[in-house]
């Protein structure tokens, strides 16, 4: 997403917990600046969305795209993994949101885009806690948009299916993973370039209309 922005000329500020982030920054050149920080720390996300206000002099778009994966029996989730799941994935994508969000009313006008999934449409084995989160996520933003909408600044969603990323090889690798491409009506999981373009429709005048959406791109898996 960061990669895709840039090209097409935004100045990014990338907001991660890893120390990571900076040399991400680093290699997208002078339009980008980092910024370290946990997203479940609300004092943290305040004073970060804060500085980067101040930095760029405004903020225009906000891509939520902070979260973390889990796979466990239902009734045998963890109390703390259940909490972690819930609290990156909904929480902070709320904290982050509702500062932005405060930036944005003020200016009349943005972009929020949350990353939701194709788990909070379906039923997937193991997925009770990461399937609460992001179907939370979709809950949320329909009040979001009814209030911020006639204000100036849409919120959507996107859900994926699998995308091949560092943390899909941790979970969906091997049989599992093949015979999940094999449900996809594509025959495959999606590139994270095509969740990005996804992203900078919603953040485009092209979806000036869209609000309180959610933009399903998934290869036809949740359509069965």
């Amino acid at each position: 997403m960061a990669k895709l922005f840039s090209e097409r000329g935004a100045r990014l500020a990338l907001l991660d917990k890893s120390p990571h982030v900076e040399s991400v920054a680093s290699a997208l050149g002078d339009g980008a600046r980092s910024w370290q920080a946990d997203i479940v720390e609300d004092p943290q996300v305040r004073r970060i969305v804060a500085e980067i206000a101040s930095t760029f002099g405004r903020i225009d778009v906000l891509i939520n795209n902070a979260g973390v994966g889990g796979v466990w029996p239902a009734e045998a989730t963890s109390s703390a993994d259940w909490s972690r799941v819930i609290s990156i994935n909904l929480t902070g994508q709320y904290f982050v949101a509702r500062e932005v969000a405060k930036h944005m009313l003020g200016a009349g006008r943005g972009r929020i885009v949350m990353l939701a999934s194709q788990a909070a449409l379906v039923g997937l084995d193991g997925h009770a806690a990461y399937a609460a989160s992001k179907a939370g996520v979709l809950g949320m933003l329909r009040s979001m948009a009814v209030e911020w909408g006639p204000r100036g600044v849409t919120v959507n969603a996107i859900s994926p299916t699998v995308v091949d990323t560092e943390m899909t090889a941790l979970f969906w690798g091997g049989e599992k993973g093949e015979r999940a491409r094999a449900e996809i009506p594509v025959g495959r999981f999606a590139k994270p370039r095509e969740i990005a373009y996804a992203a900078m429709f919603l953040a485009s005048d092209a979806a000036a209309m869209i609000n309180g959406a959610n933009l399903v791109v998934d290869g036809g898996n949740t359509i069965r």
